[in-house]
């Protein structure tokens, strides 16, 4: 059961009681935090590139994807977008069409109908495939090396196997030396999983919303990177989660 609920900054995001959870942060704004927590981040961090490959974990509503292709028609015109989304939710990627999305998405109406009843997108700048389909197999199977990863699952605390070692190993995997993986959570278990694939792990904050996380292979100089080594000495009990105790 999908019930849409407006957030702090007027956008709408939803609410699932499988999971008892938003899509969204309601405080932190459905459209603020999928640009602050990602987009920007993202491209800034890939300003120099004319090609961007993403994963979007998971498709959801599809703010980060739609908000991406905003942003690249905004700032980067001439960067061409591959964009690959696994989303277990079909019935919900299929009622998109009725979804009241922010003003600015309204020029993207046709490529939300073709992605609810298509399952994708594409034109001469953008290809985007949303596949209908567990989202662990999904990046089992996925190959080729990627620029960037949404980690945009539901929390931990509901969909763990989303957010273990293992999880990210297959997410490092499909990182360059250049990747960038965004994501919302600030839990010492994710920053532990993405440190033991090793990536370096940094702070995203900003005025408008709570703090995220960034992780790279390479170094970030405009964030502030997590002293790990610092983070398990404080907390040595603290493990990352892992697929042998998570629910399958």
């Amino acid at each position: 059961m999908i019930e849409w609920v407006q957030s702090e900054d007027g956008s709408y995001t939803a609410y699932s009681s499988e999971y008892d959870e938003h899509y969204h942060s309601t405080k932190d704004g459905a459209l603020n935090e999928s640009l602050k927590k990602h987009i920007e981040p993202a491209f800034k961090l890939h300003s120099k590139k004319d090609h961007l490959r993403l994963i979007d974990i998971c498709f959801g509503l599809g703010f980060n994807t739609l908000l991406s292709l905003y942003y690249r028609d905004t700032y980067y015109p001439d960067t061409t977008l591959e964009i690959y989304s696994p989303e277990l939710d079909g019935d919900l990627v299929a009622s998109l069409v009725d979804f009241p999305y922010p003003e600015i998405f309204e020029p993207y109406r046709n490529v939300i109908t073709d992605i609810a009843t298509l399952g994708g997108y594409e034109d001469e700048r953008t290809q985007i495939t949303v596949e209908i389909t567990d989202a662990r197999k999904a990046i089992r199977m996925l190959e080729g090396e990627w620029d960037i990863c949404y980690q945009d699952a539901f929390s931990p605390s509901v969909n763990p196997l989303l957010w273990t070692r293992e999880y990210f190993a297959d997410i490092a995997r499909l990182m360059g030396e250049e990747g960038i993986v965004t994501t919302y959570s600030t839990a010492l278990a994710t920053r532990l999983a993405l440190y033991e694939n090793g990536l370096n792990v940094y702070l995203n904050t900003g005025e408008g919303y709570r703090n995220a996380t960034i992780a790279s292979r390479r170094d970030l100089e405009d964030y502030k990177k997590v002293d790990m080594e610092h983070k398990m000495g404080c907390n040595p009990n603290a493990q990352s989660l892992r697929d042998e105790n998570s629910a399958l």
